[in-house]
This record gives C-alpha cells, structure tokens and sequence, in this order.
C-alpha cells in the first residue's frame, strides 16, 4: 500500500500496531515544565510516569480492586503502554529507532486486599512483548500496588528504552 513517494510512509512498527487494531493517544502533557514525559542519556530513553490516557475508552481514575475491576485495569495498563509510547515516539520521531524495552515499573492504585498488580501490569508487558517481538519487547519489571496516585489516577507506568542512533 505505502509506495515511495506517493503516499506518506508509516514505519513499520506503527503498521504493526495498527494491524494490531491500536492507535496512539496523544503524548501525556506534563502539568508543570519541571518534568517531561521523556529524556534521551546517551543510548536509553528514561520514561516519566505516565497515567491512562483520558478520552480513549479506558478507566483513568479510581482504586484497582475496588472501583476499577482487574479487567478494566488490564485495558487501562495497555493503554497506558500506548501513550508511553506517544511520547517515544515524539521524543525520537520513529518507534522503529527503539532497540530493547528494557524495563518497565507499573505502580497500581490498589484497594487494600489486592494483590495481583502482575496482572494487571501485564496489560503492558503483553503489549511490548506483540508489538516488538520477544527478543525486543520482553523487559526487566516492577508491578507495585500503591496506597495512593496523583490525581486519582489508577495507575501510571514508567519505561526504560534502549534506541538506536
């Protein structure tokens, strides 16, 4: 479909999410200019805490394992995948310079008494691993229950990336 020079090409990684049935919610605008959704130190791209992204059929706020069910959770985590990687992709202007997921650390807004924030992280984890293949995707990890989030959100997922030049 994509022939050189008469249609704008997608790179390759963004036509596998597509295929894949996902878009890309927009970047996470930070609130205050203190902090950025990503910052480049030599080979590794450090990601922020990013949130759900709001308006995209997802659960943003509440307590997982309360108000928010783990199957919401899960789609909330993917999502949350999706706009980690909006930002990758406006740090570095293509997913395809992404070398290796290195590491993600999931924090879940947890309603005492739930103890499967593995599960839920790996809406996330699940998401890395499809989209890049095993060898890129598959990722040192952290999935922590939290006793409070700003904001209320339900969760916010933070990543290491490697990229290529």
């Amino acid at each position: 479909r994509n022939i050189k020079g008469n249609f704008h090409h997608m790179d390759s990684i963004e036509e596998k999410l597509a295929a894949m049935g996902h878009t890309l919610p927009p970047a996470f605008v930070y609130p205050s200019s203190n902090r950025t959704g990503c910052v480049e130190a030599g080979h590794l791209l450090f990601c922020s805490g990013h949130p759900p992204p709001v308006d995209f059929g997802v659960v943003v706020h509440g307590k997982v394992g309360g108000s928010v069910s783990e199957e919401e959770a899960v789609k909330s985590a993917e999502a949350t995948a999706l706009t980690l990687l909006a930002s990758v992709k406006q740090q570095i202007g293509s997913l395809d310079r992404v070398k290796q997921v290195i590491k993600l650390t999931g924090m879940v807004n947890t309603e005492p008494g739930f103890d499967r924030q593995f599960a839920v992280i790996d809406g996330a984890s699940n998401l890395y691993c499809e989209l890049f293949g095993p060898e890129i995707g598959q990722h040192a990890r952290s999935a922590v229950g939290m006793f409070e989030l700003p904001r209320g959100y339900c969760m916010e997922i933070e990543a290491i990336f490697e990229i290529k030049p």
